[in-house]
């Protein structure tokens, strides 16, 4: 949002860097036809003393702005890390548990001599057997052709929309879809129709207005705020029906679900056009992809922006990733309990009346904020968030612009690690803040 604050003062006329520039520029003017026996503040021409453009200042000005909408966000110190360290993890996307445990001795040695850096982009030097390895195992697993490493899932998405799709094309994406979705789709300067979150007859709708060059629906399987999941089968019918491909994005349904976790186009039968995932959830580890087939790949090699001017991730940790998803994907049990836990914890808080939507299921429960009473619910957020940390539970209150606004709530997410009596006491906790409120 600070980012964008000089964008909406241009627009307005009041772009506080361009502004104290003419006043300084109008202010030494003055001074110096003062000194030059022109009349001063009481004649023709008045004297303007110099405007404060400090960024500083602005920054403050906005920052506040911010807290008074219960909106600010504050990067934690040490002291505040420090703090959360013994407290029960119900934050992270960290759905296997893979990423709290430490590397073995045994994995570390494993990976001895393996080169740490890349040293430039994948283009001109930056590609090791490592990366072309992780790629290979990627795409086996999920039973695509092949794939192509990322530094982070916002990045696999805002080159692969851009590359995919141009001026004169047409992109249909759901309106709850990730950020770094929509900030592809407006990269890619392709019109991008935004539908009704789940609502595939607009989907349908959408695709069939004439006038587009390319057609392509974009949506997450798992999403990440809500916990809810298209009808797959029914996304990949349209699509075909109406020419159009389809892009998904599995960030947190990998390693969740479908056989060996390989997520929910595999649970599904489903083959998109293209697949982004992510690497730093249920693997554990860092990074992202974007699956398909091998002539996506080639295309992408050379027009996706994102992988062509960054340095390529680092080899030893692209050797580390292949060990954790050989883990991964022989992990069942993880994945039964998982699915246990969830259900158990749906049904507790549905059976009390705490508000969690019908159609959320899996390891990520929102837990919807009340919009009744004095209090706002950015604020009934916070303060549930507080109350759960009090009781020794790390949970995050989400807040537009993350999601819509009016729609504040809290995100738990549950871990196969959690044992009967973290979750009882999870589901106690969560009852008893929503009812002090």
């Amino acid at each position: 949002m600070l980012r964008n604050a000089p964008v909406q003062n241009r627009r307005r006329g009041k772009n506080p860097r361009f502004t104290g520039f003419v006043e300084n520029r109008l202010a030494i003017a003055s001074r110096a036809l003062s000194a030059a026996g022109f009349p001063g503040r009481s004649g023709w021409f008045p004297v303007i003393e110099p405007a404060d453009v400090s960024l500083d200042a602005h920054f403050e000005t906005e920052l506040a702005r911010l807290a008074e909408q219960g909106l600010l966000r504050e990067a934690p110190t040490r002291t505040a890390v420090a703090a959360t360290s013994d407290l029960l993890d119900a934050s992270s996307n960290d759905y296997l548990g893979y990423a709290a445990e430490g590397v073995s001795r045994e994995t570390l040695l494993a990976l001895a001599g393996e080169k740490s850096g890349s040293g430039a982009s994948r283009l001109i030097h930056g590609s090791s057997a490592a990366h072309l390895d992780l790629e290979q195992d990627i795409a086996e697993w999920l039973g695509l052709e092949a794939a192509m490493l990322f530094s982070s899932g916002y990045a696999a998405n805002v080159g692969l929309l851009p590359a995919l799709a141009g001026s004169g094309d047409r992109i249909v994406s759901d309106a709850l879809n990730h950020a770094s979705i929509i900030d592809g789709c407006r990269l890619s300067r392709a019109k991008t129709v935004v539908v009704p979150h789940l609502d595939l007859d607009a989907v349908r709708s959408a695709l069939e207005a004439p006038g587009a060059h390319r057609k392509w629906v974009v949506t997450e399987t798992y999403f990440s705020m809500d916990g809810d999941s298209p009808d797959l089968v029914r996304l990949r019918g349209i699509c075909d029906e109406q020419g159009a491909g389809l892009l998904v994005d599995e960030a947190h349904a990998l390693g969740v679900f479908g056989p060996e976790g390989a997520g929910q186009c595999a649970a599904a039968g489903v083959q998109p056009d293209a697949l982004v995932g992510t690497l730093g959830k249920s693997v554990g580890v860092q990074g992202a992809f974007v699956a398909g087939s091998t002539a996506l790949r080639r295309w992408l090699w050379g027009t996706a922006r994102s992988l062509v001017f960054s340095t390529g991730t680092s080899p030893l940790l692209s050797a580390l990733t292949r060990h954790q998803i050989r883990r991964l994907r022989a992990d069942e049990a993880a994945r039964r309990r998982l699915q246990t836990l969830s259900e158990t914890v749906l049904r507790r808080l549905r059976s009390v009346d705490v508000q969690v939507p019908k159609a959320a299921h899996g390891p990520i429960v929102p837990v919807l904020v009340g919009s009744d009473g004095p209090i706002d619910q950015n604020t009934r957020a916070l303060q549930l968030a507080e109350r759960l940390r009090a009781d020794g539970i790390r949970a995050q209150a989400i807040r537009s612009p993350t999601v819509p606004p009016g729609t504040a709530r809290l995100r738990i997410t549950l871990h196969a690690q959690f044992t009967e009596a973290d979750v009882a006491r999870l589901c106690d906790a969560i009852i008893d803040a929503c009812r002090a409120q």
